[in-house]
């Protein structure tokens, strides 16, 4: 039972700062810019990540989750659903919800805040050098592919809150759900998932605000560019350009 309930709190700490994140968005509608309040969830979630990270809960918490699913669980979802928002951003339209930007604008958000939250994760990674549970390699804080769901996640929310609500937190379930199978796959310590989260979150919140290239048209030319999951041996994104 005592692991139960350590697993139960490891997603509704997840779920409830999503919660109270997409309800301290709200006030964007009067203003349409960014606000030292919505911080608050990244930087908890990445402080939280930073604290566990010396506690004997993190550890303990891997292990638990590992007992329950068999230290033999394996699965490949992980690598695919760190991804699955991006499907939703450009999917979303096709299911009548109204986007904030069209199509180049989404990729370009979505190529830089992939870029800086990778460049961040990387540096981070290299400073901290800690050890994967099951000891693969010394890059295990923080979580790359909590980062990148969360990210991901993240710019879905800001896409399409203000035409469907469920749709744009939608991602974050499957985010979190990325986080958990890194835990259970014995790739990282919780620690190394709340930090990610806050990284993607953060990163998120300031490119969708950011908008980069807002002005860019190239309407005329009928250039279109989408971003594509690449899932192999190697795990990243492509860009696809075409007219």
């Amino acid at each position: 039972m005592k692991i139960k309930h350590q697993i139960a709190f490891f997603f509704l700490v997840i779920l409830s700062s999503n919660a109270q994140s997409s309800d301290s968005i709200f006030f964007e509608k009067k203003a349409d810019k960014l606000s030292y309040k919505q911080f608050i969830v990244p930087t908890t979630f990445l402080s939280s990540g930073l604290v566990v990270k010396s506690l004997s809960l993190n550890k303990t918490l891997q292990g638990d989750i590992r007992k329950i699913l068999s230290v033999d669980f394996y699965t490949k979802a992980d690598n695919y659903l760190q991804y699955e928002a991006i499907a939703q951003i450009y999917g979303g339209r096709f299911l009548g919800f109204k986007p904030k930007n069209d199509v180049l604008h989404q990729t370009i958000n979505i190529v830089i805040a992939n870029v800086i939250m990778g460049g961040l994760v990387l540096t981070m990674k290299k400073t901290f050098k800690e050890e994967r549970p099951d000891a693969s390699d010394a890059l295990s804080f923080p979580s790359g592919h909590t980062a990148t769901a969360f990210t991901n996640a993240s710019l879905l929310y800001y896409e399409y809150k203000d035409s469907n609500i469920w749709y744009a937190s939608s991602g974050f379930l499957f985010a979190a759900t990325t986080g958990f199978l890194r835990i259970a796959n014995n790739k990282h310590y919780a620690s190394d998932v709340l930090a990610g989260a806050g990284i993607g979150l953060g990163v998120g919140l300031v490119v969708s605000y950011w908008n980069p290239f807002k002005s860019l048209n190239l309407s005329k030319n009928k250039t279109h560019a989408i971003i594509y999951p690449q899932v192999g041996k190697n795990y990243g994104i492509g860009l696809l350009i075409y007219k």
